[in-house]
């Protein structure tokens, strides 16, 4: 039996939770879910500037995590731009 998630702390705010290329309707493209968590990665290494070290402390999850998180929300969201995909973040 896996150990259970531990909670995240998210701080950063959503102007919108979708995300999309420009003149192709969202019905007819794909769409690629980001979780919060790994919105709050983004934010905090490249919008705040943080290093992953203070980043990981301040979502409160150990550095190895923290680098899964960042990982795993680069590929979602290189993926989306490379193959013209719909961003969802999921804020629930």
């Amino acid at each position: 039996m896996p150990r259970p998630c531990k909670n995240r702390k998210i701080r950063g705010k959503l102007n919108s939770n979708h995300f999309k290329p420009a003149g192709i309707p969202l019905s007819e493209i794909e769409e690629i879910e980001l979780l919060m968590e790994e919105f709050e990665a983004l934010r905090l290494t490249y919008v705040e500037d943080l290093p992953q070290e203070e980043s990981s402390k301040r979502m409160e999850v150990s550095q190895p995590t923290f680098s899964r998180i960042l990982k795993s929300a680069m590929k979602k969201v290189s993926d989306a731009i490379v193959h013209a995909k719909a961003i969802k973040i999921n804020n629930s």
